[in-house]
Order: structure tokens, then C-alpha cells, then sequence
């Protein structure tokens, strides 16, 4: 070949090719949207108005249901984050202000139950968030999981099962199998004092295949010991998208 002669079209067309799979190869993949359901958790106050991104990026209510899990709904974390804002969009002239609470998304999350309280009084943020993977695979049916909000170590005894819980961690409780004729096995919690587990509540707990538990220990204002509230999931461990 001469040195002036034009490039064949056929190199040019490979020359295309190779600087377009790499164009692709180099681009970031998008964020996967997330599928939440969502809980409130307050004893004294009623859940506020709180804003999320949905899948396309625009700002939704989050729903809540009274008393237990809200249906489904799709956001879109944000630098691996869910985001809680304050208002659908800002004001016009204004800037965005402070968010109201942000948590890490784990990778490969695609369902997550998110659990909703509010901080400390006069703190920022000022709510925080306790994401529970929602997956099948993460959370089977039959089992529980064990929130806790209190500041010293509590512990759980279910049926067969016997967990020591860190303050602000979630542990997880294998189905019980441990039960009487009607499903019902005991179900005591403990909290560590003056070097003793003190039991704070004891109750007797229907544990059936098709549903899950999220037992959240806590406190109420005024109290001298701690509290469990008990939300119980009926709906299908796996979940359509709406």
C-alpha cells in the first residue's frame, strides 16, 4: 500500500466497532431501583410528610399504613443512598435545606423493608432509617427479625432460639419450631442489668411458615424499662414490582 492511500472501509468500519464497545464498556451502568415497604415507628407521634425519589428520579410521597408495612413502592437511591426530603421539590429561590435522613443501600439490595423513627429531639438529621432486606432469599418465610433501639444489650428466647442483641443492630431468628398444638412457643425478652438478664417482656408468640416478624425493642417517654412492639408480615415474601 502506498503511504497516501486512503484507508479501506472495511478497517474503518473495525475502527468504529472496537471505539464503540468501548465507549460502552467505559459508560456507568444506572443505578437499579429500589422496591421498599415502609414502616413508621413512633410510639407518641403520627408519621410526618416525607418525600423520596422514584424510579425516574422524581420526588414522591412516601407512603405509610397505620400500624404496620406500607404496600410496595419503587425509589431511586442516590450515590448508593435512600434519601428522605423534606418537600416534593424547593421552593423556588430557596435552596434545598438540610435532608432529613439518609442510609447506605447494601449492593445487590433490590427489596428492603425500611424502618422510619425519628432522631434524637433538636438533631440532623432529623429521622433515621433501619433498612431489613425484604428479599426471599434474605428473609424466608417463618423467620424474625430482632430490632433493637435501646442503648444497653437485650436478648431474645424464642421457642428453641436464644440471641443476645447489640444495641442498633438487627438479628436475625431462624423459624421456631419449638411450638404447642396451636403454632404458640414462648417468647421472652431480656435486657442486661447489674450483671443479670432481667426479662421486660414475656408473652407467648403464634409462629406460622407463611409469616415473617420484626420485633422492635424500644423505649416509650416515662418508662423504666424497655418495650416490644411486633409488626407481623402477611404479604408475599417475594413481592411484584407495581
Amino acid at each position: 500500500m502506498h503511504r497516501n492511500s486512503p484507508i479501506r472501509p472495511w478497517i474503518l468500519l473495525v475502527l468504529l466497532g472496537l471505539w464503540s464497545v468501548a465507549g460502552h464498556a467505559q459508560s456507568p451502568a444506572a443505578p437499579a431501583p429500589l422496591q421498599i415497604r415502609v414502616l413508621w415507628h413512633d410510639p407518641v407521634h403520627p408519621a410526618p410528610e416525607l418525600f423520596v425519589a422514584d424510579a425516574a428520579g422524581a420526588r414522591v410521597r412516601l407512603r405509610f399504613l397505620a400500624g404496620g408495612l406500607s404496600e410496595a413502592q419503587v425509589t431511586q437511591p442516590v450515590n448508593g443512598l435512600l434519601v428522605l426530603y423534606p418537600t416534593a421539590a424547593p421552593a423556588p429561590g430557596k435552596s434545598e435545606g438540610k435532608l432529613l435522613a439518609t442510609v447506605k443501600v447494601p449492593a445487590g439490595t433490590q427489596r428492603a423493608m425500611v424502618i422510619v423513627l425519628p432522631g434524637a429531639p433538636d438533631a440532623q438529621p432529623a429521622y433515621r432509617m433501619v433498612l431489613i432486606n425484604d428479599s426471599a432469599e434474605a428473609f424466608p418465610k417463618g423467620e424474625s427479625r430482632v430490632l433493637s433501639l435501646v442503648g444497653v444489650a437485650t436478648a431474645i428466647e424464642a421457642g428453641e432460639h436464644k440471641f443476645a442483641i447489640k444495641p442498633g443492630t438487627v438479628v436475625r431468628v431462624p423459624a421456631v419450631h419449638k411450638v404447642n398444638e396451636f403454632n404458640l412457643a414462648q417468647t421472652n425478652f431480656y435486657y442486661w442489668e447489674n450483671a443479670a438478664w432481667v426479662a421486660f417482656t414475656e408473652r407467648q408468640v403464634q409462629y406460622l411458615e407463611a409469616f415473617r416478624r420484626v420485633f422492635i425493642i424500644h423505649t416509650t417517654p416515662g418508662a423504666t424499662e424497655p418495650s416490644v412492639t411486633t409488626v407481623v408480615d402477611t404479604a408475599p415474601a417475594t413481592l411484584p414490582r407495581p
